[in-house]
């Protein structure tokens, strides 16, 4: 079989028979070599529990074991032939019999009933399946929990209080005096990053050498070598005379005015040091020798001389004063640290949790304890023979390190079962390394792949180092422009260059002019939000010319590519084909472009990550839990009421607010309910139940009982259904570990701004808008980089590791220069990261890559756009006229190729369906809906009884059964004051009154015994209904050894006398109880009983007449669809 180049690389990559080191640029197909590698292990007859795969994140597990499993199923359904020859593609060197064929078959199930199931897995879920297996060993809590962003934040939290609220002088007392608007989150954060710096037994001396300074040196030492005697009474004297001069030695003069005296002091210096040196230019901070102060004053004064020595003492003696300060700080730093990882380690003991830092150092440690670690690797030996690693250059040094370990078995040649040939197989490439602040380190890959190279040649094992450098995703153009951007960047050193294996692709690559920055005017009138930018912001000119090209290009242009068979043709645009990059969600590129393509009408995907507590729905219904939880909270009320969920007007805030006799919205709401008598009646049936429901409840009744999220998402669109989503998931993750309730769970959702990650479908025929980083992965067929301008660096950890130290460092201004070298090399790798981003970013594109920019992009600025296009230049693109001006285009001569065809998606392959797997059955009618017992038809009451559907007795029915149902569990001193949370004051009186007759009575004491259940929700298809469904609830129900009765509370103001007298809906609807009770206790004898409370009466009604009329009610429902 006859391969080219591109695919016998690939074959090579994939052969199990070797060790495999393996850099991989963009679009090289290396999902698809790992795919294939671990296709062919099984193949060669290694169980699939024998392999473990260890990916970077969870997305990336799923795409690979998505498409090994595709495959495999594949596999099962080919013929013979077709297996066979898919078979010989994966470059098999030995030749193939039906045996393997046959073998191949059984793959899919092999893998699928693997004990454990096949190990795709991140390297945080595979530690984290390693210390579950060996707790003892690694010291940890048999049942761990992972500790997430949000909980650890929370618990950051407790570790703070607890430290402060020790006795006397705490250690958070001593960094606090130090702190300048820097997030305390933030520095526990950092801490922890270098908690192994922090765990070193560190001295003072230790600081003070890191840092350049003496051993011992301090405030005293820097005052005794910058101030000398007689420099008080110069200062004074040169004060006194400047503050009778003008101009800037007036300015000087005032600034003097700070200094308190009698004598200088070391606190002084930094007043000294804004007078006597420079603030810029060449040689900031140096000396105004001769320059200060003015010249007429420098002729009055006969102290100079003393002067320009004083100034060159404070210029001498800033940076000691500077490096110091940093000294002081970092000695408090470690004081808190210390205190801080050994309180924060004790909360996670104590709690059961570890973090994903955790997780991997545990398992290092594990794996490195010389007691337990033969008896591990031994235990794990028996079940890991080749391990497979994805995006490598994204792996830290500490999970380098367990994936050492894991394999040093192999490098010694012997283990548990050393017959067995063991692999590793690494992939990734350096170029795409952009998680740094995940602690990625693309050093690494190269360093680990000489390691394992020595090693394994050492005992004779098989290695290769190889590269895949023909990129199958994108076209000439682009490939061409990439390498021309990427040839002179020192970050990325000697790289191969990208080889199309679609040579005969056509491609673009547009640069449009950048959308200048407006004159400044001050047009937009005054009642605009003062977050509002301008309609002719720059940012505002490309998202609509962004948004109005891509309409035009799905109108009128088509793009080509290969179908199944690499036959080329071309075919519509489409909106799925788009994928618009940002650098950045928080600026105005993103909601700006996702405005301007709904404006334009474009179907376009929601935001990648969501931040839950900026979504209008979750914000809306945090408002009406935030009045719930405090009624008097004027502000949550109105904005409740302004939501969907009450859909209110302004003017129906006007007519509420603007002349309520209350101070508080809610006492004049429920003064007016006659206005507003769904508002006030939806209110107040939350309002009771907010002491006895959880959280969760409440929002589940917000959202279906009373409607509240078909509301709204037909107000916001359905993109608004993750944010609700995410809120109502987080109320359940609050109860997992706190005891729920309303204000509880406020604070808790208050604790930390809750992103989620969205897995955005690339099938959907929808434009997406994500960040670099977020579509590292992902290609699609027109890429837009519209956020190109210069960035300011990232900024850089306020904590640094220096001279082996972890210092704080202080703010810019403060930062002495025994510093600078460690934040230039910070610094550096910044602006390296950048540029592997970019490439990130260019890479994405497979036919047609568009670049925008807007903003002040000056020529030979260090950024994005101007990179690009210098690139361009180079390439001698031509020139292109674009809606914003003459741009440049880099393409291929033709454009569009083959014959024009319709539709999006590629050829695919067909399977016959056996006759077994097709249904012999018609299809079944959707499932009916359940109906309420009480919804059977016939009266309610007595002929001349107040109607119960009136308003007034509908809610002291209400009132009364919410009494009956709650009292019952309080102790009986307490009933007055829970009753009157529970209702309303206008029906106190009643509702109190006829539930403590009832309630007292001795004979009806057995009805509400502890053993009772009340509010039973009950649901069952009844035959007496032609198998229709029901549900409901049963008010009371009590179930002895041979009998059940079903009591329901009636609060009819007309009893009847006798059962002959029960009305006929009653009756139905204890029929309907009955027939669902005796499905569910079929040996039981079956009751039903009604308590008439106005009466305090129990009267129980025999089967047979309630079944009877249940049956009378079967005819009636045959319209309602009942019946399944």
């Amino acid at each position: 079989m006859k391969v080219d180049g591109a695919t016998q690389r690939q074959i090579e990559a994939a052969d199990p028979a070797k060790s495999t080191w393996l850099a991989a640029n963009a679009g090289s197909g290396k999902t698809h070599v790992l795919t294939n590698r671990v296709a062919r292990l099984l193949l060669e007859g290694v169980m699939p529990q024998n392999i473990l795969c260890l990916t970077y994140t969870k997305a990336a597990a799923s795409e690979m074991q998505n498409r090994l499993f595709k495959r495999l199923g594949r596999w099962t359904m080919l013929d013979d032939d077709s297996l066979l020859s898919e078979l010989q593609n994966l470059g098999l060197e030995r030749s193939l019999s039906t045996y393997d064929v046959s073998r191949a078959r059984t793959l899919f199930a092999r893998a699928i009933e693997a004990p454990g199931g096949l190990k795709i897995q991140t390297i945080h879920s595979f530690c984290a399946s390693i210390l579950r297996r060996f707790p003892l060993e690694a010291g940890v809590n048999p049942q761990f929990t992972e500790i997430d962003e949000r909980a650890q934040k929370i618990l950051f939290g407790e570790v703070l209080e607890t430290i402060s609220d020790k006795a006397g002088h705490s250690s958070f007392d001593g960094v606090a005096r130090y702190f300048t608007g820097l997030e305390i989150q933030d520095v526990m954060r950092s801490v922890l990053n270098l908690a192994k710096l922090f765990e070193a037994n560190i001295t003072q001396e230790d600081i003070w050498k890191g840092l350049g300074l003496t051993a011992g040196y301090k405030d005293r030492d820097l005052q005794d070598e910058c101030i000398f005697p007689g420099d008080s009474d110069l200062v004074f004297k040169l004060r006194t005379t400047l503050l009778t001069k003008a101009g800037s030695d007036l300015k000087a003069g005032n600034s003097m005015q700070a200094i308190s005296g009698p004598d200088l002091t070391i606190a002084d210096l930094p007043i000294l040091e804004s007078v006597f040196l420079t603030k810029s230019g060449e040689a900031p901070f140096t000396a105004k020798i001769k320059k200060y102060p003015t010249k007429k004053t420098q002729n009055e004064l006969a102290y100079m001389e003393q002067l320009e020595l004083l100034m060159l003492r404070i210029e001498h003696g800033r940076q000691k004063r500077l490096t110091l300060h940093t000294a002081k700080r970092t000695e408090a730093l470690y004081r808190f640290a210390t205190d801080f990882l050994q309180t924060y380690y004790e909360h996670k003991q104590l709690h059961g949790l570890l973090d994903f830092d955790d997780l991997i150092l545990r398992t290092q440690a594990l794996l490195s304890d010389e007691r337990v670690a033969n008896w591990v690797l031994f235990k794990l030996d028996g079940g890991v023979d080749h391990i497979l690693v994805d995006e490598a250059q994204d792996t830290s040094p500490a999970q380098w390190d367990v994936i050492k370990l894991l394999a040093q078995e192999f490098t010694s040649g012997h283990g548990a079962r050393a017959e067995v040939h063991r692999t590793i197989f690494v992939v990734g490439d350096k170029k795409q390394s952009v998680f740094s602040f995940h602690g990625a380190d693309p050093e690494g890959f190269d360093r680990m792949r000489d390691q394992f190279e020595t090693e394994l040649l050492e005992i004779g094992q098989p290695f290769q180092s190889t590269t895949l450098d023909y990129s199958f995703r994108s076209s000439p153009p682009i490939l061409e422009l990439v390498d021309q951007v990427f040839s002179n960047r020192l970050g990325f050193g000697s790289q191969s260059s990208h080889l199309a294996y679609k040579s005969t692709l056509p491609g673009r690559v547009d640069i449009w002019p950048v959308f200048q920055k407006p004159e400044t005017t001050d047009t937009e009138p005054w009642t605009n939000p003062v977050d509002e930018v301008s309609s002719d912001h720059q940012d505002k000119q490309l998202a609509n010319a962004l948004a109005t090209q891509i309409k035009k290009l799905i109108e009128t242009e088509t793009i080509s590519q290969f179908d199944g068979d690499g036959t080329i043709f071309h075919r519509k645009i489409t909106a799925g084909d788009f994928l618009i990059l940002v650098q950045n969600r928080q600026k105005l590129f993103f909601r700006e472009i996702h405005r301007a393509c709904k404006d334009a009408g474009l179907p376009i995907v929601g935001a990648d990550r969501l931040q839950v507590s900026t979504e209008l729905g979750v914000k809306d219904i945090v408002s009406l839990l935030s009045f719930l939880a405090l009624p008097e909270d004027n502000l949550s009320l109105a904005e409740a009421l302004r939501s969907p969920l009450f859909g209110w007007s302004e003017q129906d805030m006007f007519n509420l607010a603007g002349d309520r006799g209350s101070p508080f919205l809610w006492q004049s709401l429920k003064g007016r309910e006659s206005d507003f008598p769904d508002t006030v009646r939806d209110l107040l049936l939350l309002r009771n139940l907010v002491d006895f429901k959880r959280p969760f409840e409440i929002i589940n009744h917000i959202l279906i009982s009373q409607n509240g999220r078909a509301k709204l998402l037909s107000k916001l669109g359905l993109e608004a259904a993750d944010g609700i989503d995410a809120l109502v998931s987080q109320s359940l993750v609050y109860e997992q570990n706190n005891v729920p309730s309303l204000t509880g769970f406020l604070v808790w959702l208050d604790s930390d701004d809750l992103v989620i990650k969205r897995q955005i479908d690339s099938f959907e025929d929808k434009v997406r808008v994500m960040t670099v980083h977020g579509a590292k992965g992902l290609e699609a067929p027109i890429v837009i980089l519209p956020d190109t301008a210069p960035r300011s660096a990232p900024k850089t950890s306020d904590i640094v590791e220096h001279n082996g130290l972890a210092v704080w460092r202080p703010n810019k201004n403060m930062v002495p220069e025994t510093l600078n070298p460690t934040l230039d090399k910070l610094k550096l790798r910044q602006i390296y990261e950048r540029d592997r981003l970019l490439y990130v970013a260019l890479t994405r594109a497979e036919r047609w890559l568009i670049i925008m920019g807007s903003g002040d992009i000056k020529e030979g600025a260090d950024c994005w756009y101007n990179i690009i296009h210098d690139a361009a230049v180079t390439k001698r693109a031509k020139a292109l006229i674009t809606p914003n001006g003459q741009g440049l285009r880099f393409a291929t001569e033709s454009w569009e190729e083959g014959n024009l065809k319709a539709g999006k998606t590629l050829k695919t392959e067909s399977f016959q369906l056996p006759d077994w797997i097709r249904p012999t059955t018609g299809t079944n009618p959707p499932p009916a809906s359940p109906c309420a017992p009480s919804d059977l038809g016939g009266h309610k009451a007595m002929l001349g009884s107040i109607k119960p559907s009136s308003a007034e007795a509908q809610k002291l029915g209400t009132a009364i059964h919410t009494l009956l149902e709650m009292l019952p569990k309080t102790e009986q001193k307490n009933w007055v004051s829970v009753a009157k949370r529970l209702v309303e004051p206008e029906l106190f009186l009643h509702a109190w009154a006829e539930a403590k007759e009832v309630l007292s009575l001795p004979e009806l004491a057995h009805i509400f015994a502890e053993d009772t259940l009340a509010e039973v929700n009950i649901s069952a298809h009844i035959d007496e209904l032609n198998g229709g469904p029901i549900q409901g609830a049963i008010d009371r129900l009590l179930i002895a050894k041979d009998r059940v009765l079903a009591v329901d509370f009636k609060t009819n103001q007309l009893v009847p006398k006798s059962t002959d007298q029960v009305p006929e809906g009653i009756l139905r609807q204890l029929g309907a109880y009955a027939a669902a009770l005796k499905k569910i206790f079929p040996e039981h004898k079956i009751e039903t009983a009604v308590l008439w409370t106005k009466t305090r009466s129990l009267m129980t009604v025999p089967n047979e007449i309630v079944i009877a009329s249940l049956q009378r009610a079967c005819p009636l429902l045959d319209d309602r669809d009942l019946r399944p």
